[in-house]
């Protein structure tokens, strides 16, 4: 049997600034999990500024899942972060510095 994957954009276009996330997914039924968040745009963004991958039961209750990326400093750049044993949903969250902003796509690729 072939292995299943896919691929959903969990954050198109956005601007980010202060507190984010990103929309949840329900991903139960996969293995492996990568988060890829690649800048559109930055402005004040520091070299060592994360956002948290973040499991939930149920898509409404979130902890973090003890992984973190790093994000991009410059437009056109991107970072990565991987996941396994995650759980029913994912998503990425967290508190950028006053005065920070960032446009994004970030993606999210599942395989069972």
């Amino acid at each position: 049997m072939l292995p299943e994957n896919t691929l959903a954009i969990v954050a198109r276009n956005e601007r980010w600034e202060r507190v984010v996330a990103t929309e949840p997914y329900e991903c139960g039924w996969a293995s492996e999990a990568v988060f890829f968040v690649r800048a559109l745009a930055t402005e004040g963004v520091e070299e060592f500024t994360p956002v948290q991958v973040q499991v939930s039961p149920d898509g409404m209750r979130w902890v973090d899942e003890g992984t973190s990326v790093l994000l991009p400093t410059a437009a056109g750049e991107m970072q990565f972060a991987k996941v396994a044993h995650f759980g029913g949903w994912l998503r990425l969250a967290g508190e950028l510095p006053a005065g920070a902003r960032l446009t994004v796509i970030v993606s999210l690729h599942l395989k069972a």
